[in-house]
């Protein structure tokens, strides 16, 4: 027996999210059902983060166990053979047995990228959250030196999650304009329930001149969700990579 890991790219638009589930087509289900038939056995990967539906990646990580005789390198080119168009895996490699992509140290980088211009493109539509009414970056980059560090973020946690503790730390972030394209750039070493969503529809009401920078601070001391911006659409967040200590 050895254990695999894959760097798993995906376009999110099809599926009900990463994790396995009963009534939808998901990434993970894609996987298994895909390894399971190449490898002869029965596979069940483990993902690093369980994206939401609609939510794209570059560099999400899973692993499993196998059987195989096939070198782990080599598994990346036989099952790209057989996944769908909209999952490709990056690369494929054998690791350490105990090796466990949600329970390692590592750091995850996402990016919500937001289309701001007067009419919608269409060629960004299911990558992109499309906003027409200006933005102002320079205030929205302002707003995030309030979010790096080690912070409880009640505030940013949908209602959905089942966590023992809602304190995350974020170790980098940053907002840029490349022409009409503002992208929010988030590390952390750990994230809630649609965190980085409610982050970037915060920031969106602060760059439309809702309110200033300096509310974050009050938004994080309040604990509670209804003090922060709307979740942002999920097409727009994509998984950059997830980088291990």
């Amino acid at each position: 027996m050895k254990r695999i890991a894959l760097i798993v790219a995906y376009d999110g638009t099809n599926y009900c999210g990463w994790q396995t589930q009963p009534n939808g087509i998901t990434i993970q289900g894609v996987l298994n059902e895909t390894l399971s038939e190449l490898l002869g056995e029965q596979i069940e990967t483990i993902g690093a983060s369980r994206t939401d539906a609609g939510v794209h990646a570059y560099g999400n990580v899973a692993v499993f166990d196998t059987n195989t005789r096939i070198p782990g390198e080599k598994i990346s080119y036989a099952l790209n053979q057989r996944l769908p168009d909209d999952i490709r895996i990056q690369l494929s490699e054998e690791v350490e047995p105990d090796f466990h992509p949600r329970y390692c140290d590592s750091e995850k980088t996402y990016e919500y990228r937001i289309l701001n211009r007067k009419f919608p493109v269409p060629t960004e539509r299911l990558y992109s959250y499309f906003y027409h009414y200006k933005l102002d970056e320079t205030k929205m980059r302002e707003a995030t030196s309030y979010l790096i560090g080690k912070h409880d973020f009640a505030s940013f946690c949908g209602s959905k999650a089942q966590v023992k503790t809602t304190i995350r730390t974020i170790t980098s972030m940053d907002v840029w304009r490349d022409g009409d394209m503002v992208t929010i750039r988030v590390t952390g070493t750990g994230f809630l329930y649609n965190m980085v969503r409610i982050i970037s529809g915060t920031l969106i009401e602060i760059g439309n001149g809702q309110y200033p920078p300096e509310r974050i601070k009050a938004i994080l001391d309040a604990c509670d969700r209804e003090a922060a911006g709307p979740t942002a659409p999920a097409h727009g967040l994509t998984l950059i990579g997830i980088q291990f200590f």
